[in-house]
């Protein structure tokens, strides 16, 4: 079994990972998580196989593997010298898999696990908002840009003093000739 961590030094939002589009957790930072070994969890997977379809976990491919240890030092080394791909779990897998495993911690560190994906789905969602609202303002001020030049220039064209002096309106006399 693998040595139990306080449960409030363990960060799962950073083991959070977005694969193939969705967010997830691999195997053995799960299983760290939970508090058990990666093969413990692993075969405690295998074993409920019926409990973890497609969208709850699957397994990573060589390049997204790569691509993993490439994008976090530590990805590396807590992952390294496996002989099978990692299996990557979502949200839904990550839950479902404390309820397979006999580990109080895994009970006690499923809460934290929905949480972190909670505050990530949150995260997401008001950046969504915030990108929405400056495309919409973008929007609304391009068009202005060229609106604006055409005023001021029709302002100096009406405030610009005069070339000649116009002539007046109506007859003149001789004696203004």
């Amino acid at each position: 079994m693998a040595k139990s961590k306080s449960i409030a030094s363990i960060d799962v939002d950073s083991r959070i990972h977005e694969i193939r589009g969705e967010k997830v957790m691999i195997d053995a930072d799960l299983a760290e998580v939970y508090g058990v070994t990666t093969a413990a969890l692993n075969q405690a997977v295998k074993r409920n196989e019926s409990r973890f379809p497609d969208d709850f976990r699957f397994r990573l491919t060589r390049k997204e593997f790569e691509n993993l240890i490439s994008q976090s030092v530590t990805s590396s080394s807590r992952h390294g010298g496996r002989r099978k791909l990692p299996l990557a779990f979502t949200e839904h897998g990550a839950i479902m898999a404390a309820t397979v495993l006999n580990s109080a911690q895994a009970v006690e560190m499923s809460v934290f696990v929905v949480r972190a994906f909670i505050r990530l789905r949150e995260f997401a969602r008001g950046h969504t908002e915030i990108m929405k609202r400056l495309s919409a303002l973008e929007r609304k001020v391009a068009g202005h840009d060229e609106d604006l030049t055409q005023m001021f220039e029709a302002l100096r064209a009406l405030l610009a003093p005069r070339e000649k002096p116009r002539r007046g309106i109506g007859f003149k006399s001789k004696e203004e000739s």
